[in-house]
């Protein structure tokens, strides 16, 4: 007892060093085996623009399996990030039974706008840490493609009183423009930003740096003139648009006239299609198994602030999550912020103070797409492949949440 209690007031020390603790390693750490994800294609007119919710999930975790060699027999549920299908339930549970998971496995889905992807690893990994489940794989996928997220019909009038609960139908470009006019990000720092956001991700896709991120994926794409459909293989990014400048993204139309004039279709986020996964399960459970551990996972919080600027919801959500591990974003080596919308973007670097070099090396959403359901685990696969091609080990992730939130997340590298 007396060791116990020792061991605990260890740690409420003051000037206790967060960091190592984050860092070590024991038995019951909830850790990652495997982090892949499938190319983000345009939407509407990119390689998965005629695939369905169920295929894609479907072949990404065929390749799960794959590449993991886990004996689905062992997997205990599935958890996919999505938004904008309805029936997305009844998809990811056909396509995880085709894929080879036995009826014992277990599906659902979640749906928390731009973070699903994260809030899906966070909740197979607290089944775990819980022993609720030994194994799970977290995912996230969405095509844009075919159906989108807005509104159908306003809120009960009682609601719309409101204020904050009307501001929640705004459109996220309306919100993008909240941002750039009350924190005065000018049109010409988003257009630097975005510039600087497609030529990291074209300098990573001509070095190859995505390379061991991206499983290839095989998909039916039917041509719009002819009618006619070919099978093809899917193994790159299609929105980094090499060759682009500051100065051409500054000849672009503003995107949303209607509230301003600084967000523009060259630096907001794509229209995306794409989904990306990872497997976890305890350290004991991957070193009885053999699976290689590729990256520990610390923990995830959420936070809310006002819906009309929502986009700065990571500069909310990253200092709750550091705080509650005693470290700064100084300790951190690879910072992945999901690039909603340049306005976002540049608020959320100044004001958390982050490091040029850190964040978002390989570029962002506006350079890749942001698939909304599968950004959060998208974030995961490219953040710890830069960790490990840096040999770093500190990865925090971050997104804004449509409604006005934000997330965060925390991962320790361990391929060094």
């Amino acid at each position: 007892m007396t060791e116990r209690l020792s061991s605990i007031l260890k740690h409420l020390t003051p000037g206790s060093s967060g960091l190592s603790q984050i860092t070590s390693k024991n038995a019951d750490d909830v850790v990652i085996t495997l982090a892949v994800r499938t190319p983000l294609t345009k939407g509407f007119k990119g390689g998965f623009k005629d695939t369905e919710l169920d295929y894609l999930v479907y072949a990404l975790l065929k390749k799960v399996v794959e590449k993991s060699r886990i004996d689905p027999q062992l997997v205990e549920d599935i958890c996919c990030g999505n938004v904008s299908d309805g029936k997305a339930a009844y998809k990811v549970r056909a396509a995880a039974l085709a894929a080879g998971f036995p009826n014992t496995t277990a599906a659902s889905t979640v749906n928390r706008f731009c973070s699903s992807g994260l809030k899906a690893t966070q909740d197979i990994a607290n089944q775990i840490s819980l022993g609720n489940i030994d194994i799970g794989v977290a995912m996230g996928a969405e095509m844009m493609s075919v159906g989108g997220d807005r509104l159908e019909k306003p809120f009960h009038p009682e609601i719309l009183e409101n204020q904050e609960s009307r501001d929640c139908m705004q459109p996220m470009g309306q919100t993008s423009e909240n941002v750039g006019k009350d924190f005065d990000i000018s049109r010409e720092k988003q257009d630097r930003y975005a510039a600087e956001s497609y030529q990291r991700a074209e300098a990573a896709q001509k070095a190859g740096w995505f390379d061991d991120e991206i499983v290839p994926i095989v998909a039916e794409v039917k041509d719009p003139k002819t009618g006619e459909v070919k099978k093809v293989t899917l193994t790159k990014d299609e929105g980094p648009r090499w060759g682009t400048t500051f100065e051409g993204l500054s000849k672009i139309r503003p995107a949303f006239p209607d509230f301003g004039d600084r967000s523009t279709g060259g630096n907001s986020s794509q229209v995306t299609d794409g989904a990306a996964a990872v497997l976890l399960m305890k350290r004991s459970r991957a070193i009885e198994l053999g699976q290689p551990i590729v990256a520990k996972f610390v923990g995830a919080t959420v936070a809310g602030l006002a819906p009309r600027i929502m986009g700065i919801g990571p500069s909310i959500a990253i200092p709750k999550l550091l705080s509650k591990y005693n470290i700064t974003i100084d300790d951190c080596d690879i910072i992945e912020v999901n690039e909603a919308f340049a306005s976002m973007a540049v608020y959320c670097k100044d004001v958390l103070k982050i490091p040029h070099d850190k964040m978002n090396i390989r570029g962002g959403a506006i350079a890749l797409g942001h698939p909304l359901g599968a950004t959060g685990a998208r974030q995961i696969v490219t953040g710890l492949s830069e960790a490990r091609r840096q040999k770093k080990k500190v990865l925090l992730t971050s997104m804004c949440i449509g409604t006005g939130q934000g997330m965060a997340g925390l991962f320790i590298n361990e391929q060094l």
